[in-house]
């Protein structure tokens, strides 16, 4: 569904300065001693309007415990509309849509479909995945922070290929090693973004598709966003039946992003995946 943009200014305060450093932590047994850097923890607010939130009104937090930010976040509503303004002013003419939600929300399968429609879709997901391509310097870094344990078997250095499966285990177990990789691959995709929205930036409509995108800050490349969502329960199925995964590990990817009723209250319009598959692809048309 839709939301009005006097709307979204009253609930523009969930999204407040909680992006920061965070502080410098030990690294685990065996690993590189380098300094960390990297995203706060997220979490999200206590109450969430039942119209956004079907399954249940009150959403725990993500922390067990709200943020002071949250209490003091109305007062920085006219500054951070002011920021929005400016960015929104520098923007060129050219409609960019930001695609996001949670895992297994749905959000790869709208892309696909705009795709299909003939809209250039800029994958974060891809451009991750080849920040730490063989021999990358993503790559070097992250073999040297955790050594053989996520290497596979490769005669020469410069092609080691990373087990991102066993990546996988460390970071959505370790909050602190998960910030330390989103430090490292997200200023690598923002840089590849920029690269490809220059080069399209004659084309009407693009859609920029990233699964972090609150996360890491990334809204402002965008003149509008869109949120997929499905309920908590349904990603965690999802998950389970599309990976393998235990209902433990589902659960660990899940709340490693924000909650995607958070990120609902900031979205300019809600693709409703939570329905009969493909249900969505009626209001997706009706928006473009």
């Amino acid at each position: 569904p839709s939301r009005s943009r006097s709307s979204q200014r009253s609930t523009q305060a969930a999204r407040t300065t909680d992006r920061v450093k965070a502080p410098a932590q030990a690294a685990p047994s065996g690993a590189s001693t380098k300094a960390r850097s990297g995203f706060a923890e997220a979490f999200s607010p206590a109450v969430i309007p039942e119209a956004l939130n079907p399954f249940g009104a009150v959403i725990p937090p993500a922390t067990g415990n709200q943020s002071d930010e949250t209490l003091g976040a109305a007062s920085t509503t006219d500054l951070r509309e002011t920021l929005k303004a400016s960015c929104r002013r520098t923007m060129p003419s050219q409609r960019r849509i930001g695609l996001t939600g949670g895992i297994a929300s749905g959000k790869s399968s709208v892309g696909r479909w705009l795709s299909d429609h003939g809209i250039p879709v800029l994958d974060a997901d891809r451009y991750a995945r080849d920040a730490l391509a063989p021999g990358s310097a993503g790559c070097r870094a992250v073999l040297e922070r955790y050594g053989t344990a996520v290497a596979s078997n490769a005669a020469q250095a410069d092609k080691v290929e990373l087990n991102r499966q066993a990546l996988a285990e460390i970071v959505f177990s370790d909050s602190v090693e998960r910030r330390w990789l989103e430090a490292l691959v997200h200023p690598l995709v923002r840089q590849v973004f920029d690269a490809a929205l220059h080069e399209l930036e004659r084309t009407p409509t693009v859609v920029l598709m990233i699964p972090l995108l609150y996360e890491s800050g990334l809204e402002n490349l965008c003149t509008e966003v869109w949120v997929v969502y499905c309920s908590p329960e349904q990603q965690q199925q999802r998950l389970i039946q599309r990976n393998g995964l235990s209902a433990q590990q589902a659960d660990q990817r899940i709340e490693a992003q924000w909650p995607l009723a958070r990120k609902c209250l900031l979205a300019d319009q809600i693709i409703d995946n939570s329905g009969e598959p493909d249900a969505w692809q009626a209001q997706v048309l009706g928006l473009l």
